[in-house]
């Protein structure tokens, strides 16, 4: 092989080492943003799943849902729900279904405008169109191994 046909070096790195390290960093920045306005990643997840979901829901349902695809047992799922509810920011009606109060609205509002901070902190230097290559180049590599290459699939 001659210098001019060698791979570049990027081409021959590991990309599960790269892709582990983004995930720490990016997991590590989301949290510390978060913890800034008193949440936990798992109790972001509650919220946000709430908020957008038409349906309410029960605790069990929202444990299943989210500790299916989020790399957290029902038992963080249960604590989060617990502690958000322990605060006033969601309640549970007679049918054992949750519903954001007022305050969990406010506070989800609060999460949404930290979390696009973040994702612009995130994103700075990374033209769109990059970042949706880099999705579908590891929704490929996911797929090729037998694993869920859809969000919430």
């Amino acid at each position: 092989m001659t210098p001019a046909s060698a791979p570049s070096s990027s081409t021959v790195q590991p990309v599960g080492y790269w892709t582990w390290v983004a995930h720490q960093a990016v997991v590590r920045h989301l949290r510390g943003a978060l913890a800034g306005i008193d949440l936990t990643q798992p109790q972001w997840w509650v919220l946000k799943d709430i908020a957008a979901d038409p349906a309410p829901r029960t605790r069990a349902e929202f444990q299943g849902r989210l500790a299916a695809h989020l790399d957290a047992g029902p038992e963080v799922i249960g604590r989060a729900v617990d502690t958000l509810t322990a605060r006033g920011w969601l309640t549970v009606d007679g049918a054992g279904k949750l519903h954001l109060t007022q305050a969990g609205r406010a506070a989800t509002g609060r999460a949404v405008d930290v979390l696009a901070r973040v994702r612009a902190e995130i994103h700075e230097g990374v033209p769109e169109e990059d970042y949706a290559t880099t999705l579908d180049v590891l929704r490929r590599m996911i797929r090729n191994l037998g694993g869920p290459a859809d969000l919430h699939s």
